[in-house]
């Protein structure tokens, strides 16, 4: 960690003399413009076509949702101005709000959710699930959405509000026809600020223009519900892949916000003048390392169980949060701590980890023979690359014969679609982070399932956490919920469909004179210039 900060120290004198300078965040047009360091480059737009959580976060802006999470993570009405339920659970009519429109002027109409709808769920873990419930989802009138379920569905509008990787997003049937594997060609929603196309500079630069025509909720915002209020005409996003050049572009009012910061710089930040620093999600973020189990070796569940064992989750959250212990959490399972789902079922495997010759006597006994393992590693998304250098300092201590791909999250993001063999441009494994509110149930965690080629990247079978899961959408009170959260935690040690590497809580930076940040993920309305 010493290393790592003298580097860091280094690079900010270097960016200091050396980077170009940004026009003033302040300037034209005045106190209505905000600028944005994401966490990484926006390279994917469709967030049905992309799990990223950087297109997650400008489809918040751009498009709308049926209903949204407020604060305590409950389902709330948002374009539905509210919905019936009859037929014992089993027909649900979702009325939408008046008057809502995309950018183009055109008006959102019931046939644009439905459609939106059903391309949203071929992707989401939650949306399949609902739609395995439902015989029909169509328009019975323009802003009318009907749902004819086979059996009740009491979690529908938690699966429509969804936070995590795929949301729910309303666009036009024009796109929503189109297959989740081909990417909408324009980006055209009803949210509160519009995608603003021929600005775009692929790797540098977003541009988002306030939705003149949004009509905020009544309500006061909570999270991804309520009055989604923006108060800025214009927001740049701007990608700095050096976190030197980011702090020094934040520290002189070049930019307002960079969402995550490396950790190594928050102590200066924190003590830099017209710059504050707060915790954005209190539900944390989860490092996870995904193997293939489409391809050998990981396609051997007894080498996926070797690995973990002798996985120190510490040693990861060191690396990205510091050695201050309030901002990680280990050890940390298959389920967020808290929720009804958690429990300590197999956690300790992750508090007494295997020494290295013990893994690697493991990994040779479970049918390891030095075969080739790809790791792709993001050097431009400094909390993935913090996990990346540790994974592959285990790998090679473990003897693995390691092809350590280090490239940008674009790539990244692109590549784990690829279902084809490493040697013909797919991958062995990879690491990434998902919020923590995105494990509190089975339904939410898309990494839980197991569905082979149908689940997301990774596309494990796993019959037995399929059938648990299952059974949790059954279940009639918290105490069953529990029990199948303990059993599904003890299989998923079993079965290894991810390892996870702990739990963190990212700091965010911003001018001091910003206000009205929400909490959660990086929202855009609310936020406003004092």
């Amino acid at each position: 960690m010493r290393r790592r900060h003298l580097l860091a120290t280094a690079a900010l004198g270097a960016a200091s003399l050396a980077a170009p300078r940004l026009a003033a965040a302040q300037g034209a047009p005045g106190r209505r413009l905000l600028r944005f360091v994401p966490q990484a480059d926006l390279a994917l737009l469709d967030p049905i076509h992309s799990v990223a959580f950087v297109t997650r976060n400008h489809a918040m802006m751009v498009y709308d949702t049926l209903y949204g999470w407020d604060a305590e993570l409950r389902a709330r009405p948002q374009m539905a101005e509210g919905h019936t339920v009859e037929e014992d659970g089993r027909l649900w009519s979702i009325r939408l709000r008046e008057g809502l429109r995309f950018h183009d002027g055109e008006p959102v109409l019931a046939r644009d959710c439905a459609a939106s709808i059903r391309r949203w769920a071929t992707r989401d873990a939650f949306g399949q699930a609902l739609m395995a419930a439902t015989e029909e989802v169509a328009a019975a009138d323009d802003r009318t959405i009907r749902f004819r379920l086979r059996k009740p569905f009491p979690l529908l509008p938690d699966a429509l509000a969804k936070i995590g990787t795929h949301l729910a997003v309303m666009m036009p049937e024009r796109h929503a026809a189109l297959p989740s594997s081909q990417a909408v060609p324009e980006i055209i929603g009803s949210g509160p600020y519009r995608f603003v196309a021929n600005e775009r500079v692929p790797g540098s630069r977003n541009v988002y223009a306030r939705n003149e025509a949004y009509v905020p909720r009544q309500e006061p915002a909570s999270y991804m519900a309520g009055g989604k209020v923006a108060h800025f005409d214009r927001v740049e996003w701007i990608t700095i892949p050096d976190a030197a050049t980011a702090s020094a572009a934040l520290q002189r009012g070049e930019v307002d916000w960079w969402e995550l910061p490396a950790i190594d710089l928050v102590p200066q930040l924190r003590r830099a003048r017209g710059v504050k620093v707060d915790i954005l999600d209190p539900n944390g973020s989860v490092g996870f390392f995904r193997p293939n189990h489409l391809h050998p070796p990981f396609d051997n569940p007894a080498i996926r169980r070797a690995l973990l064992r002798g996985i120190r989750q510490r040693d990861f959250m060191i690396a990205v949060a510091g050695e201050d212990q309030s901002l990680w959490r280990v050890p940390y399972g298959f389920f967020a701590p808290g929720s009804v789902m958690a429990s300590d079922e197999g956690l300790e495997a992750f508090r007494n980890p295997a020494d290295i010759p013990t893994t690697r006597r493991a990994l040779q006994e479970a049918g390891y023979r030095g075969e080739r393992i790809s790791l792709l590693a993001a050097t431009d998304f400094p909390v993935i690359n913090a996990m990346c250098e540790v994974m592959g300092d285990y790998l090679r201590r473990l003897g693995v014969n390691l092809d350590y791909i280090a490239t940008d999250w674009g790539t990244v993001t692109q590549r784990i679609l690829n279902q084809a063999p490493p040697e013909q441009g797919g991958w062995n494994s990879m690491i990434s982070w998902t919020a923590g509110s995105a494990q509190v149930n089975p339904a939410a965690n898309n990494l839980l399932r197991g569905h082979g080629r149908a689940a997301i990247f990774g596309w494990p079978t796993a019959p037995e956490l399929e059938r648990l899961r299952d059974a949790w959408f059954e279940a009639t009170d918290d105490a069953a919920r529990a029990e199948i959260g303990r059993r599904m935690q003890r299989q998923a040690f079993e079965d290894v469909p991810y390892i996870p590497l702990g739990q963190f809580f990212s700091p965010t930076a911003l001018r001091a004179d910003l206000d009205g940040m929400l909490k959660g993920v990086a929202l855009f309305y609310n936020i406003r210039r004092v």
